[in-house]
């Protein structure tokens, strides 16, 4: 028995050695393939996988995707050329999904603590080189911990977009995990991962249960939680992207859930420096970014439409100014509006998953009722 107290103010009650073995135990040995898995929470999508990114996926090697266990569709836009991180890669399907939208200019780095899944990966290194048409590698993987990701030998503000998938909910030390994401990622770059969140902060007796906490749900953290945790190392307003109820599906692990309830959730942060003037503006999206020629889904509340102004707040104008996403737009201060068209004006939101979840199998629509909507007109 364990507990990994994610808001535990001391370490005595953290063996984190044991956690991590339990955790090794059951991605290594215990779990096969997808069918082991004994509930439905690793297997839960945030999102539909789009036509094009199950085109992909289709390119990875059998073995690697049935050692596939994640709880979302980790793809953000604007790849290509991108150095990657996944945090808890496993068998690498992810990193190979990724390898190919990097292309051969890109990288994508994995790191996993459990040996037996990393074995997996690394055999198939030459097998999807060669499958993508590449002349040497862009694909690696690293083994160590997610906690501690200098240790492991990762440089620091080295990668553009960090990826993660059901993984963080495994880790006894979440706070370590964002510090340690932060501290690789460069001014400007990403954290977009999906997870699982529950309503509430969950008792002891749920996460310290070894099965619960091997299937997503015993270390998930309550959602508000990440936002303060997300705050206090330095990342901008963790931003929602898409959520889908999570059904357990197993009778005896639902009786000792009780009524607390999850969701599988896509959040993106994003590592802006604090010294960076936050004034909102108003954007016009290009419309240049491939597969995304017409608008542009940036999380549940803002779909921007191409060459349609939009204002947006202070700190979503300073994630596109500084981000990958600055040569998408065209910014303008609130003097200027050169198209002659109207604009969009920003409405308040909320990041609270359970707030936006759908039934399993479905998601919600990021362009339903978002900014870049049917909104109140700015222009006189």
């Amino acid at each position: 028995m364990y507990c990994s107290c994610f808001s535990c103010p001391t370490k005595e009650c953290m063996p984190e050695s044991e956690i991590y073995e339990d955790v090794k135990d059951y991605y290594g040995r215990v779990l096969k393939s997808t069918s082991d898995l004994k509930s439905n929470a690793c297997l839960t999508p945030a999102t539909p996988v789009a036509p094009a990114v199950r085109r992909v996926l289709e390119e990875v090697h059998p073995e690697v995707t049935r050692r596939y266990y994640g709880c979302g569709m980790v793809v953000p836009e604007c790849l290509e050329g991108c150095r990657v991180l996944d945090l808890g890669c496993g068998a690498g399907r992810d990193c190979y999904m990724l390898s190919q939208l990097v292309g051969d200019r890109g990288l994508v780095t994995g790191i996993d603590m459990t040996e037996e899944q990393l074995d997996v990966a690394r055999k198939y290194v030459g097998y999807h080189t060669k499958k993508f048409g590449y002349k040497k590698p862009n694909t690696e993987f690293v083994q160590g911990y997610i906690e501690a990701l200098q240790e492991a030998g990762l440089k620091g503000s080295f990668y553009d977009i960090i990826i993660s998938n059901c993984v963080v909910n495994l880790s006894p030390n979440k706070k370590h995990v964002l510090k340690e994401a932060h501290h690789v990622l460069k001014d400007g770059g990403e954290l977009y991962f999906s997870d699982i969140y529950c309503s509430h902060r969950l008792p002891a007796e749920i996460r310290t249960h070894k099965v619960l906490w091997g299937e997503c749900l015993g270390g998930a953290l309550w959602w508000e939680d990440l936002l303060r945790l997300a705050e206090e190392v330095g990342f901008c307003t963790p931003r929602l992207v898409a959520a889908s109820t999570v059904t357990v599906g197993n009778k005896e692990l639902q009786s000792l859930l009780r009524d607390y309830k999850f969701v599988s959730a896509t959040f993106r942060l994003f590592k802006i420096p604090r010294n960076v003037s936050n004034e909102s503006c108003r954007v016009i999206y290009d419309g240049n970014v491939t597969g995304h020629e017409d608008f542009l889904k940036f999380d549940a509340y803002h779909t921007f439409r191409k060459n349609e102004v939009v204002t947006v707040d202070g700190e979503l104008a300073s994630i596109l100014k500084m981000s990958r996403f600055a040569e998408e737009f065209t910014f303008q201060d609130h003097a200027e509006n050169k198209t002659g068209s109207c604009c969009v004006m920003p409405k308040a939101v909320s990041w609270n998953p359970f707030e936006l979840e759908l039934p399993q199998g479905g998601s919600a629509d990021a362009s339903a009722g978002g900014c870049c909507g049917a909104q109140p007109s700015c222009c006189p």
